[in-house]
């Protein structure tokens, strides 16, 4: 019988709920991170899931991934640092700026000594310009950019500004590089290591990408899926993390019970307790999450983004989870 009939009839026999919450999955290499999602969306018989910004295939580490009602913050992560181990090879370029992508140029590596790589990283920390890889998913005229390079086609790639917060080198080799990096939204990990490769004057890609940290979520907090799948449904449903796990760099402001009523009908009410306006997370009696509102600056909250609102009992068809 074809593989496939069997993955019809497995997803028929499943029964999808309406299940919130975090999962922070530790993503193998030789996955999509959409694949990754599915995956994990089926573990939990999630009627939805999202992730906040994707993988490559080559890389592995943090994945977030937002079930049900927990996907409306999903892009208030996706602005926030991402921290990574990256694994540079020296001396050779490729198509890509990854080990997946053919061979373009060759070159020798000059002797590597600590003081000198620590001298060049020093330069490309801070703010700078970054043009982005063609095998990247941005779009020019409607077309994503990795589709176009695999067709020969190159186009224009405006700069971008990023910021390296930092750039610690972990290890040296004879034609490899190990550093740990800490960077602002946008930046690609593949277009550092071609840079540092053409700084030394021999080129250079990424052999190794693991991601250890989105915001203030970090790698130590995760699960492989293989992990995920050998726990019980009451065990697997203990390892999510309540919706706000995400927001939790951003201000807060607990409303009464009056307040709160108000606001999830829509209206404004006075931001007491907020020491400044933009963006705040919404919560009532210190513990329900509403979801997302912005002070404004006459001194009301104004929602923004509210979730749907479920009986606080414990129970995982609703919002609760544990907490981050």
């Amino acid at each position: 019988m074809p593989c496939w009939i069997n993955y019809l009839r497995m997803s028929e026999r499943l029964v999808f709920r309406p299940l919130s919450g975090i999962v922070l999955l530790d993503k193998a290499t030789g996955l999509s991170s959409n694949a990754a999602l599915q995956r994990v969306r089926r573990l939990f018989r999630a009627e939805k899931a999202g992730h906040t910004g994707s993988l490559d295939p080559l890389a592995s580490g943090l994945l977030p991934i937002c079930l049900g009602e927990a996907t409306k913050l999903a892009g208030f992560l996706l602005d926030h640092d991402k921290r990574y181990q990256v694994r540079i090879r020296l001396g050779i370029t490729t198509t890509t700026g990854d080990a997946e992508g053919e061979v373009l140029a060759t070159a020798p590596v000059p002797a590597l000594t600590e003081q000198a790589i620590q001298a060049l990283l020093a330069r490309f920390q801070g703010e700078t310009l970054q043009t982005p890889p063609m095998y990247s998913a941005l779009r020019h005229q409607g077309q994503r950019l990795y589709e176009l390079a695999r067709r020969g086609v190159e186009v224009e790639r405006p700069a971008r500004p990023v910021t390296l917060h930092e750039l610690h080198l972990l290890a040296i080799g004879a034609d490899s590089l190990e550093l740990a990096v800490h960077c602002s939204k946008g930046t690609y990990i593949r277009t550092l290591a071609e840079d540092i490769g053409t700084a030394l004057g021999c080129g250079g890609h990424v052999t190794l990408l693991r991601r250890t940290g989105v915001g203030n979520l970090t790698l130590t907090q995760a699960c492989t899926e293989s992990a995920l799948a050998a726990l019980s449904e009451d065990e697997r449903l203990a390892v999510l993390l309540a919706p706000d796990a995400i927001v939790k760099h951003i201000p807060a402001i607990h409303l009464s019970d009056e307040a709160g009523f108000c606001v999830s009908r829509g209206q404004t009410v006075p931001a007491t307790g907020a020491s400044a306006v933009g963006t705040v997370r919404l919560y009532v009696r210190q513990t329900r999450f509403l979801g997302m509102g912005e002070v404004r600056s006459d001194g009301y909250v104004a929602p923004r983004r509210l979730l749907r609102c479920f009986p606080q009992d414990g129970n995982h068809n609703g919002l609760k989870g544990r907490d981050s």
